[in-house]
């Protein structure tokens, strides 16, 4: 087929088949009422402010703390055992540091714990930070507005 062939089809084809097929990044909006079938559907409702939750290197830091303070043992000591320097690891009880897992997993073994024992310690402060504030108490009464 000759280019001026493939020129006068390209003319004469629908409007439609000229256009090339968009594929959106994220999914549009679904108007009320409106919905493809197997589509998602977006929320359309706020998500509630909740409490600021705490950062990692702080649920980390506080947890090191703890459990150097519950060992009645210093920085420095804790500081030489895990190898690593005691201005480091005071930035690190204090969450002014981002710790990779090899100095967490160090000064967890300083501590006489593993690496699954401390995240499972941060873990658990995580999700009591996480815990609403005000909590019903047993034998209240809600009711539905």
């Amino acid at each position: 087929m000759s280019s001026e062939e493939r020129n006068h089809q390209s003319e004469q084809a629908p409007p439609n088949e000229q256009r090339a097929r968009v594929i959106p990044l994220r999914p549009r909006p679904q108007t009320a009422g409106r919905t493809r079938p197997g589509a998602v559907p977006v929320r359309t409702t706020p998500v509630p402010p909740t409490a600021k939750e705490p950062l990692w290197r702080d649920v980390i830091g506080d947890v090191l703390r703890r459990e150097r303070l519950a060992q009645e043992r210093t920085l420095k000591d804790v500081a030489e055992a895990a190898r690593i320097s005691m201005p480091y690891l005071s930035e690190l009880e204090r969450g002014r540091k981002e710790a990779s897992s090899e100095v967490l997993a160090a000064g967890a073994r300083a501590l006489g714990l593993s690496l699954a024992d401390l995240l499972s310690l941060a873990q658990t402060e995580l999700t009591r930070h996480a815990q609403p504030t005000t909590r019903p108490r047993q034998g209240d009464i809600r009711l539905a507005a």
